[in-house]
């Protein structure tokens, strides 16, 4: 399964993206301020330093599993091998102060903030645990 993060709103604070399953748009996403200037995949460049719980992942291809989250006590999509960040998750959540470095999922109907964010999640997660096959998300 492929899931597609196209960055599309790029904000002093947070980041507002659509978010594709196989090639079909499925919701919007909202993650912190981008610091990956270049889109190169890192954050070694001039600028571009990593603050915690107040930067997005930097741009690129990433193995997505669903497992459980000792945070969340729940089982959530975890995404593997992100440089420079831990236990980055997509879940459910209303606006910046939600995401410490995640992907949060929902509708951007107001400036900043998601709706429909849990009910998004669950349709997510859902559609997630029944694919057989490997899943990645691909960040642009």
């Amino acid at each position: 399964m492929k899931l597609e993060l196209k960055r599309v709103a790029f904000k002093d604070t947070y980041t507002i993206g659509k978010l594709f399953i196989n090639g079909e748009y499925f919701c919007d996403t909202l993650e912190d301020k981008n610091r990956d200037l270049n889109h190169d995949g890192d954050l070694k460049d001039a600028g571009e330093e990593k603050i915690q719980d107040e930067t997005c992942i930097p741009f690129g291809t990433y193995k997505v599993i669903i497992n459980m989250s000792n945070r969340f006590k729940r089982l959530m999509p975890l995404l593997l091998n992100v440089p420079g960040f831990d236990g980055i998750r997509i879940h459910n959540g209303i606006n910046k102060d939600h995401t410490s470095g995640c992907i949060l999922v929902g509708f951007n109907k107001a400036i900043g903030i998601l709706s429909e964010s849990k009910n998004t999640f669950e349709k997510l997660l859902l559609k997630l645990q029944s694919s057989n096959d490997d899943i990645v998300i691909h960040i642009s």
